[in-house]
């Protein structure tokens, strides 16, 4: 179409033209009726390749796909190698069993437990005795006097009645005038030999338990198991021996050392009269001393461990003892 138009302004062109060599330019023509639309043109051909736009914004996840069909089995491995079987070892002997480890710090106070609810209602206790009497009560406002009524006739004579009880005895009397010296008596018999007079009596000896092995340094060694303290000189609450007879004693105590090593010492009314040490080597081992103290009424004695926690190696179980023992030579009353 746009061809028919442009060879149409070319003629129109050319005759104006032409007739301006001769003549004047006319009126304008009517406008003719639009002509018929024209073939359509051919394609343009294709632009060059825009730039690459921005990424989009990224989709929706997807659903899960379908499951994939099975793959083929595999093939069967190579079987391992069996190497040949050993020989069986001789069973080994059964070891001694190990001693009690040493004791452990105490652990701080826990904080005090909520208070327990209260218990079902006891049962009715018995009848108490009874209290002591009351105080006598005001005396009454004596009563009116009755008329005074008739004489009655004579009765018969009562029988004596029963005999009365003895009255207290009299106050002492002065005494009387010494009256003459007699005549001498006989001489008696001889009487028996009498017995001796018993002698003082103290002793003890006491040991250490698997609960009491490792004591406190510095304080006094609780021997808390008993084997001889009928006087009950020894205390196992305090771990000391009080004198209750004055006079010479004889002190000694054997030790078993185990896990750790020992400085021992002996002491009276808490100054130290003897010490002891023995180093711990890997296995237990036993030491002990003894001496003779004079004591007066009232004097305390005990053992105690010095040096820290690295010295208190005293040990006990079922098979070894730690004892301490104390006894009488003689009083000096």
């Amino acid at each position: 179409m746009k061809i028919w138009y442009l060879l149409l302004a070319t003629g129109v062109c050319t005759g104006t033209m032409s007739t301006q060599d001769t003549c004047r330019q006319g009126y304008s023509g009517i406008p003719g009726n639009p002509g018929h639309n024209g073939l359509p043109g051919r394609d343009g051909r294709d632009g060059a390749k825009g730039d690459k736009g921005d990424p989009g914004e990224p989709g929706l996840p997807g659903g899960p796909g379908r499951d994939g069909l099975s793959g083929e089995k595999g093939e069967r491995g190579e079987d391992g190698r069996v190497e040949a079987k050993g020989i069986k070892g001789d069973a080994g002997s059964r070891g001694p069993p190990g001693k009690h480890g040493p004791k452990g710090s105490v652990g701080p106070t826990g904080e005090p437990g909520p208070r327990g609810e209260p218990g079902p209602q006891g049962q009715k206790g018995e009848k108490g005795d009874s209290g002591p009497a009351g105080p006598v009560g005001l005396t009454g406002n004596p009563g009116l006097v009755g008329p005074k009524g008739f004489p009655g006739p004579v009765g018969p004579l009562g029988q004596p009645g029963p005999k009365g009880e003895a009255g207290p005895m009299g106050p002492q009397g002065e005494p009387g005038v010494r009256g003459l010296r007699g005549w001498k008596g006989d001489r008696g018999e001889k009487g028996r030999t009498g017995e001796p007079p018993a002698s003082p009596q103290s002793a003890f000896t006491v040991g250490l338990t698997a609960l009491s092995k490792f004591p406190a340094p510095d304080l006094p060694v609780v021997f808390d198991k008993i084997f001889y303290n009928e006087f009950h000189h020894y205390s196992a609450a305090t771990g000391k021996f009080t004198c209750r007879v004055p006079g010479v004693y004889y002190f000694t105590y054997h030790v078993t050392v185990f896990s750790r090593s020992a400085r021992l010492c002996l002491v009276r009314n808490g100054v130290e009269v003897l010490h002891t040490g023995d180093a711990y080597l890997g296995s237990e081992d036993q030491a002990s001393a003894g001496l003779v103290l004079r004591l007066r009424l009232g004097d305390e004695v005990w053992v105690q461990a010095t040096g820290g926690e690295r010295f208190n190696g005293l040990f006990a179980d079922e098979d070894d003892d730690t004892t301490f023992t104390g006894f009488l030579l003689f009083s000096s009353a």
